[in-house]
Parts: structure tokens; sequence; C-alpha cells
């Protein structure tokens, strides 16, 4: 599509944004009282509006090319992103579940279920696709030099007798006749069969035909789209190159010739503002510092009377102590009457945003700069430079207002490895085999689909909490770990989420997911397992090394992931004694510690994973670990879609003869590990050439599916997981496991 298609998109995206802050922003408070699902229902009517945004203007910065208004859309983005996350954090206060189905909402708006997928943005890989390729091939040649090197010397010869010579060149014979005529058996069927079809006029069926026309279109489509979206790629960051070259040259020339002017003005209207106020007050203002904003602090926000009223004598504030203490006695009654109905109140209300100023401020932008803009002319797309200027002068301006202070001295905390390198310690991780590289999993292949029954928000409504589907981990997911780690203005921002506990039995795809994290933010993975670390860095010392390495090297090489398999070993009562040499208790005390350094911007996560998490201590499980969520068999449709996928991808045929309804409802309690072993098993080389004879039939998946040991309804039960309250009053995604 063209650049005008884009732009209309724009528009549409910032008139409905316009409605959508207004609503937010109005003097009506937005509070429902005690009826907590009118409240939810209001929530999550902004939710899906500002998901709706989101999308367009995702899409909108993936291809538009303008650097300048890239720069806008992405404040945008992160912008609304967070929202989102937000408004999810407010609907886990009210409805105390990180599940929440929105199937009236959908139907009000006339969505499909697919609209309500949160969409990850490209801009996370993209922009760092350089970068991450460099860091491929550096990983592959510390992994080259790990290998042992192939002796170059000759092998010692095996001594052999004549007689086990001769019975080995016999069998290697006898075995190349087979071969050979095996051969010429087949070739003679295909001379068969190309004699009767060379006979016979063969004509292929319609649908057939179309559908072989379309495979071929769509492979070579592929092929364009990926070779297109790299050229797209490529001219985008090149602009954004010359746009800041130029920008910082802008900014140089402005300083040196503007610089100076700009000085005397700004301070002959301080020298204004003070006379002014000293005739209206008859007393000097407090100069702000840096971070009120200096000067521009008390000229753009005070006004003269405001500053009246600030600047009045002490002595009525005195006057007015002296009565206030004569009320405090009277009030106090009052105060704990109105303490105390607040209490019973369950009434609920929003929280102020972290982001509705910068989406406020993004939409401003938009209406005085680009709203009424005619770029026809514009055929490059490149930068304005008029608009450039404008944008450093201000800059410049609000340098030289700003007063600036010498810093004062900070403790830091000892650094134990000061004199080394970032690349050592990266080198030294993967040396030790605790820096690991992710397979490239994408978390659009690993299938999971809505659930369509609508059971969810009437089990919610009964006090039940209802077991989530693939496609509801997945949001979760992107929202509480993808998102955040993908974007540092959002994490900044954002609710905070230091560490993450998946559970769920064996097969389900835990480690599928870690992985999953890892290929869509392009964070580094480093595993402290138990297994991983088994007589690394042993002792007190070489413990507290091992973590000061890990988080260092996270914290410079950001976005990172932390993975911890089989998290609930460090949480028993008791260690078993098989696994005492593994001490899977070693990171208990210092793993508590790292967390509390992980602050808002640094994007450093904390994954565990965990098939039975009941074995732990359930409060020090849920101190370490902000959210646990619950990885779900598939459901139906969810059992559908793998069956087909997995059939499909290693080379089998679907036909009316393979009935895979019967499948999906008979696979049920399997997990997706159970499901490709019996696809692997079913499906061997001999019995995909047989398809054209003998089509694929459910009995030989369910047979293979039968021999593996089914998840009981016990299991799950034990792993399901309720959100519940913190000492705070914030709710906290926290484990009920029923022991």
């Amino acid at each position: 599509m063209a650049q005008r298609t884009y732009d209309k998109i724009w528009d549409e995206a910032e008139d409905s944004l316009e409605k959508l802050v207004n609503e937010e922003l109005c003097d009506e408070p937005l509070e429902h009282g005690k009826d907590r699902h009118a409240s939810f229902h209001m929530v999550a009517t902004f939710y899906v509006r500002y998901l709706q945004i989101m999308r367009n203007v995702e899409q909108c910065y993936n291809q538009l090319v303008q650097p300048q208004k890239r720069q806008l859309l992405r404040f945008l983005l992160d912008g609304v992103m967070g929202r989102l996350l937000e408004l999810k954090q407010e609907m886990l206060q009210l409805q105390c579940t990180e599940y929440y189905y929105m199937d009236d909402i959908l139907e009000d708006f006339k969505l499909m279920p697919q609209d309500l997928e949160v969409p990850i943005p490209r801009y996370i890989v993209n922009e760092r696709k350089q970068i991450l390729q460099d860091r491929q091939k550096h990983f592959r040649e510390l992994l080259a030099k790990l290998k042992p090197k192939v002796n170059q010397t000759r092998d010692e010869q095996v001594s052999m007798s004549v007689e086990e010579a001769v019975r080995l060149v016999q069998l290697v014979e006898r075995a190349r006749q087979g071969r050979l005529s095996m051969n010429n058996v087949h070739k003679q069927k295909e001379r068969k069969c190309w004699a009767k079809q060379s006979c016979s006029v063969v004509v292929m069926d319609r649908v057939a035909a179309a559908q072989k026309i379309q495979k071929t279109l769509e492979n070579t489509s592929l092929l364009i789209d990926e070779s297109l979206e790299a050229q797209h790629c490529a001219v985008q960051i090149g602009l954004e190159r010359e746009l800041v070259n130029e920008m910082d040259a802008i900014k140089d020339k402005i300083q040196k010739v503007e610089g100076l002017g700009i000085k005397e003005d700004i301070q002959e209207q301080i020298r204004q503002w003070f006379v002014e106020c000293w005739d209206i007050a008859g007393a000097f203002p407090d100069y702000p510092n840096e971070n009120d904003g200096g000067s521009a602090a008390i000229i753009a926000e005070k006004t003269f009377n405001e500053l009246k009223e600030e600047l009045v004598p002490q002595e009525l504030d005195q006057q007015k102590k002296g009565k206030k203490n004569i009320d405090e006695k009277k009030n106090r009654k009052d105060k704990k009457e109105k303490a105390a109905a607040k209490k019973e109140d369950n009434g609920w209300k929003m929280l102020p945003s972290n982001f509705l100023p910068t989406i406020t401020e993004g939409h401003k932008t938009y209406n005085e700069v680009w709203k009424h803009r005619d770029e026809f002319i514009c055929f490059h797309q490149k930068f304005d430079v008029e608009l450039m200027r404008k944008i450093k002068r201000k800059e410049v301006e609000s340098e030289i207002r700003v007063q600036k202070k010498k810093a004062k001295k900070t403790r830091k905390a000892i650094d134990l490895t000061a004199n080394r390198t970032i690349e050592s310690l990266f080198e030294e991780l993967v040396n030790q085999g605790v820096l690991v590289q992710p397979q490239r999993i994408q978390l659009a292949n690993l299938t999971g689909e809505y659930s369509y029954r609508g059971t969810g928000m009437e089990l919610l409504q009964t006090g039940t909490e209802p077991v989530p589907s693939l496609f509801d981990l997945h949001q979760q997911v992107k929202l509480c770990v993808i998102l955040p780690l993908g974007s540092p203005t959002v994490h900044e921002k954002a609710p905070l989420v230091r560490s993450l506990l998946l559970v769920g039995p064996h097969g389900v795809g835990k480690k599928s997911l870690v992985h999953a994290i890892c290929t869509e933010t392009g964070a580094n993975l480093f595993n402290l397992s138990a297994v991983n670390i088994k007589g690394k860095y042993p002792g007190k010392a070489g413990l507290q090394m091992l973590m000061h390495l890990v988080f260092k090297v996270a914290r410079n090489m950001q976005p990172s992931v932390v993975w911890i398999d089989d998290a609930e070993k460090m949480f028993r009562k008791k260690v078993p004694k098989e696994e005492k040499e593994l001490d899977p208790q070693r990171l208990k005390k210092e793993l508590p510690k790292m967390l509390k350094f992980v602050k808002p911007g640094d994007r450093v996560l904390i994954v565990g994973t965990s098939p039975v998490p009941y074995e732990a201590e359930l409060k020090s499980i849920c101190k370490v670990y902000d959210k646990i969520l619950q990885v779900p068999r598939p459901k139906y449709a969810s059992r559908l879609a793998l069956w087909r996928s997995f059939i499909s991808n290693k080379g089998g045929v679907i036909t009316p003869v393979l009935d895979l309804n019967s499948l999906s409802v008979l696979s049920d309690g399997y997990t997706p590990g159970h499901i490709v072993q019996s696809v692997q098993a079913a499906l061997s080389k001999r019995r995909l050439q047989l398809q054209r004879r003998c089509p694929l039939v459910a009995a030989e998946f369910i047979h293979e599916l039968v021999q593996m040991r089914q998840v009981s309804h016990e299991e799950d039960e034990k792993l399901k997981v309720k959100p519940c309250k913190n000492a705070d009053g914030v709710m906290k995604s926290l484990a009920s496991f029923r022991i």
C-alpha cells in the first residue's frame, strides 16, 4: 500500500485515541462502587479499544519510512502498550484472575476472537537485527573453540584375522547385490506405470489443479515478501541514521550561532519575573533545581495569583495551625468513622496512569505538526530540516534554562570484575555453559486456539477458577513478558515483573515458551538450573562470583532471561539423597538478594519452570516469583490444530479418511509432547512412502498414544493457580496448589 494509505490509518487511529483519552480524563470519576462486574466491563472495553489502536499504530510504524513520523509513532506505540499493561493490571484487581473472558465485548464491537490477539511489535527484533546476527556469529565461534580437535594423526590399525576379513567382505557384497536387485524391481514397476500413463491422457481435477497452483504461488510470494521486507527495513534504518547525524550537526550549529542570544533572552525573562514577583508578593520565589525544570518551571507553570498564594507570610500559617489543633480532636471520631466506612465499602477506583500523559503529548504533537500536513510532493520521504531545527532549538533552550548543580557522590556496589570487559565475561559464561544459545522458536509456531465454548465468564461468576487455554497463556506471556522486555520505555513505567514461574506437567511446552520468549525479544538466555551449574564455581565465593557475572552481563546486554529448570527443587523442605550431589538449594539465598537489585528499566527476567510445584514450600516460592502461570493441557480446539500441524510438518497427507475430530476427542488428557511422540512413531519413512496406496487413519496414531501415560485430573487440580492479595492489598499472582 502507498504511504497515503498508512497516513489515513494513522489519522483514524488518532481520532479513536482522542475519544478514548477524553473518556478516561473526564471530570466524572471512573468508579462503580460495589458493582465490580460493571467496573470490569468498563476497563475491559477500554482494553479492547486500546488493543485495536495499538495494532493500527504498530502497522503504520512498521510500514512508514519518514523518520520523523516514525519517531512520533514509536512514542505513541510505547504509550499505548504501557496503558494496555496498566489496564490489564486493573482487570487483575477486579477479577482476581490472570485470565479474563470478554465474549460480550466482542459481540458489542462485532469483533472476532482473533482480534483479541496481542500483536508483537516487529521493531523489537528488526531494529536489532544486525546486533543479533553479530552475537550469533560470536556465539558460534566460541562454541567451535570448545569442540574437541580431531586428531590428524593416523588411527591405529585394528588387527583382524583372514577369516574375519573374508566374512566382512561377503556381508558387504551380499548387501550390495540385494540393493541392486531391489532397485531394478522398483525401476521396472515405474516403467510400467509410465507406460500406462502415456497411453491414456491424464486429466487433473480443477480443485486439485487450483490447489497446486496456489501452493506454488504461495511459495514464490513468501520469498518475494521476505526480500521486500528486508529492503524496506534497510531503507528505514538508513534514513534514521541520516536523521541522527543531521540532528547532531544542527544542534551544534544552533549552540554556536544562537546560544548566546538565547541565554541573554532567558536571563532578561528571569530578571523581569523576579521584579514582577517582588512587586506583587513582596518576596522572591525559590529557584527550582534541575529535576523540577529550572527557570522554565517558574515561568511556564505558575501564574501570578498562584505565586502570591504561595508567598503569603508564615504568620498566617501559624494562626491556621492553632485553629487546626483545636479542630483535630473533634475530627478524630469522624476520621475513624470514615476509615471504617471505607473498609466496609469495597468500591473500586482506577489508579493514576503513567502513560496517559505520554499519549496526550503524542496526540498533541500529531495535531500540531502532521494532521494537516500535505506530503504529496515529498516522494523520497526524507526528514524535514525546518521541523528538526525547531525541536533542537527547544532542546538547547531547555538545557540553558536548567540550573545545573554538581552531582552528589553516591556509593556504588562492589564490582568483583572491575578490571575485566563485558566481552571477556560473556566468553567465560559461554565456556562454562551458563550462557546458552536459545532455540529459534516463534510464539506463533506454538499452536494454541481460543476457547470457543464461552464458559470462562460463567465459571468466574460462580466463583470457580476456569482452566485457561493455550491462547490465553500466550496472551499473558506477551503482555507480562514480551512487551516489557522489548521496549525500555514500557519496562520503566509499566507494572514491574521481575520473575515468572511456569507450571505444568511434562510435555506441555514450558521450555519451548522460554525459548520463544528469547526469540521474540532477542534476549540472552542464562541457564542456572541445578543440573547445569553442578560443580561450577564451587564454594560461597564462587557462588557470589557466578551471580555477579550473570547479572552484570545480563544488565549490560539487555534484554536477558535467567532460566531455572525444576524450580521446585530449590524450595523443598528436604533434599532427596539422589539429588544431594546436585545441591538444588544452592541459589535459595542468593537469588532473592539479586532480585532486589532488578529495578524498572533493567530488562532482566527470572523464569522458572516446574512440573510439580506443590512439592515446594508455598511461601518461599511465592516470595521469589512475582507471577505464576499455569501451562494447561490443550483443549479440543488446540488439540485439533496440533494434530493437523504436526502431521503436516512430518510429511503426512491429511485426507477425509483420517478422522482428526476423533483423534482430538480421544487425545483428551495428553500433552503436546505426547502428540508429537505419537506422530513421530507412527510416521516412519516407510509409512510416508505408502501414503498413496494406503492413506493415514486415526487408529495408527491412537495405537501409539495409548502406550503413553495420560495426565490425570488430580494432577491438573494440584497445578491450579489462583491470584491472592499481598500485605499491601495489591493483587499478586500466587499459587494455591492443592496437595
